[in-house]
């Protein structure tokens, strides 16, 4: 019989056994006792962050980088609540993080004890589900279904809430190997649905493919056998925010991000096919638009691991529940199997329609004189970073939609942004997640000064850790979004939109013993970035942009798919004052 362990070395030998290799975490009462076994051993590495929503933010930028769940270490009461915003996020986005949370001891649970919080309570909505370990013997146990929880079916986060007598105490260790979890997602797909697609894909006149984060949470396979599907059957093929890489952006078929600021080919073909594939996609109000007018007419299959997903915001004809790529894989060997093939001359047409969309050049924009355009930017810092070994992370705003429009992604796990809950703040921590996880890689966070000040403490973890993050700053001086929507669609009330006491963020990177760069003129933009780049360390990039650029094509709200505004430099239709059209 093994000898008793204490729930604290429990809890290490637990992570260790799942493989976790990196923890983030800061410390407190509660979670002295695991602290202290943290300090004993050598096989995970802890790194300190400066705010416990940092823990988890960096926590999903590995787990989005690496395919692994991401592991966040927290105390009690405020330790626990700080971390609400990050589980919330990774919900939303279905992102695997087991969140540890230290809890007062069990007899004084419910006496409002010093950083007492009902940490359960409180994360229930915001977690796929979790756990109070009263009983050392069930927490090794309850760790491991953690981690299947986490990374099964859909994932998303899950926390363990664990007293302080509970890590004293000592109890059995259980092994991960013969636990039974009743947790167990359908991951094969219903033939006759998949042969019913087939068939459709076979009379397709003007189909599209629809791909989301849930190709890439599927994993490596998931992406190359989406990348088959399209080769076989020459399907253009369009994806969300969050499924950014799961199709190469250089691909013949690809036709860029679809959505609120989607690319004006990527919706018009939405809204104007006869078969719609989702694959791995929840058909977010950011993609969908106005419900009645989206793509009206078409047959829609969607494929996707969460029952819950399907036939939740629009009724589909084809539901298939499923992992993305066991679907997929099914689906080629129906496709090939029979000799389908669509029909060509249908799809011959289909596309040449697609090339007049695409000939529209909704990204264009007019780069003049000194001030910097944040998309030239954008395209500069795209030419220059595509051929290094490149990560990208964002905050959230403008300068986010900008960043999915002109950066291309080849493959997936390269891109880390916050989707569903938009989550300001997220870029930075996030970027020191990935850095964690790829020490040589080039990490960048695209930023607006506004977003990333809300967690800009966490360049003194990237500072302590030797983490050479790139903070890219695109610095408007304004809430960027938020006063585009001002002046779009609230008469150029701008209600604190403002920024009018910012940092000098070179004097700010110096003072966290990082690098400082500031760029204000366009013809300096190259060196600047390179500079960037080639800097061995942590890099403030102060990018000073033009301070009232609009982010465009947008679909306004309550519109849809075709009813968009463009930019002033694209080639559809007349430009009013504003320097956008209505399509």
């Amino acid at each position: 019989m093994p000898a008793p362990m204490t729930g604290a070395q429990i809890v290490i030998q637990a992570l260790k056994e799942q493989g976790v290799d990196t923890i983030f975490g800061y410390p407190g009462g509660a979670v002295l006792p695991i602290y202290d076994e943290i300090f004993q051993q050598s096989d995970i590495n802890h790194i300190l962050v400066r705010h416990e929503q940092g823990a988890t933010h960096a926590a999903e930028g590995y787990a989005r980088a690496t395919g692994k769940p991401g592991v966040v270490l927290v105390t009690s009461g405020p330790g626990a609540t700080n971390a609400v915003t990050g589980l919330t996020d990774a919900l939303l986005d279905s992102i695997p993080m087991i969140v540890l949370s230290g809890q007062v001891p069990t007899f004084m649970i419910g006496s409002d004890a010093f950083q007492e919080a009902d940490t359960v309570g409180i994360t229930r909505p915001c977690t796929k589900h979790n756990w109070l370990v009263k009983d050392t013997d069930e927490l090794a146990g309850t760790i491991h279904e953690a981690f299947h929880v986490a990374t099964s079916g859909r994932p998303g986060p899950v926390l363990v809430d664990i007293p302080k007598d509970v890590q004293f105490a000592k109890g059995k260790y259980q092994s991960a190997a013969p636990t039974k979890s009743h947790y167990q997602p359908q991951v094969k797909g219903d033939m006759a649905t998949i042969e019913e697609l087939a068939d459709a894909m076979a009379k397709a006149k003007r189909p599209i493919i629809y791909s989301g984060g849930g190709v890439i949470n599927s994993g490596p396979a998931a992406s190359q056998l989406l990348r088959e599907l399209v080769a076989a059957t020459n399907f253009p093929i369009t994806s969300t925010l969050m499924g950014l890489g799961c199709y190469p952006a250089s691909g013949d078929n690809w036709l860029g991000m679809l959505g609120m600021h989607g690319l004006y080919e990527a919706n018009m073909a939405m809204h104007d096919c006869d078969l719609m594939i989702n694959i791995g996609a929840r058909f977010d109000d950011r993609i969908t638009g106005r419900l009645d007018a989206f793509s009206p007419g078409s047959k829609k299959a969607h494929i996707d691991i969460d029952a819950s997903s399907i036939n939740k915001v629009i009724h589909v004809d084809m539901p298939i529940l499923g992992d993305v790529a066991h679907v997929l894989e099914d689906l080629l060997n129906v496709w090939k199997s029979k000799g389908r093939q669509t029909n060509k001359e249908a799809l011959t047409k289909w596309w040449s329609q697609i090339e007049d969309w695409r000939a529209v050049r909704c990204l264009s924009f007019k780069q003049e004189g000194k001030v910097i355009k944040p998309q030239y930017a954008l395209e500069r810092l795209e030419a220059l970073t595509q051929k290094y070994d490149r990560y990208i992370t964002t905050e959230v705003g403008q300068h986010q939609m900008w960043a999915a429009q002109y950066l291309g992604f080849e493959d997936p796990n390269r891109w880390m942004t916050s989707g569903g809950l938009g989550t300001m703040g997220y870029g930075t921590p996030a970027s020191i997640g990935v850095q964690a996880a790829h020490r040589d890689a080039l990490v960048i966070n695209v930023a607006g000064e506004a977003s990333w000040m809300m967690n800009m403490q966490e360049m003194g973890t990237a500072v302590q850790f030797n983490l050479p993050v790139k903070q890219f700053i695109l610095n408007n001086e304004r809430l960027g979004m938020v006063r585009q929507w001002q002046e779009l669609l609230h008469g150029e009330r701008y209600s604190q939109s403002w920024s009018e006491a910012l940092p000098d963020f070179v004097k700010l990177a110096e003072a966290f013993g990082a690098k400082g760069i500031l760029c204000e003129d366009a013809a300096d933009l190259d060196d600047a970035i390179m500079e960037m780049i080639t800097y061995d360390g942590p890099v403030i990039f102060d990018c000073l942009v033009e301070k009232h650029e609009n982010c465009f094509p947008m679909i306004p709200s309550g519109k849809a798919h075709n009813e968009m505004l463009l930019g002033d430099a694209s080639t559809k239709g007349a430009i009013d004052a504003k320097g956008s059209v209505l399509v």
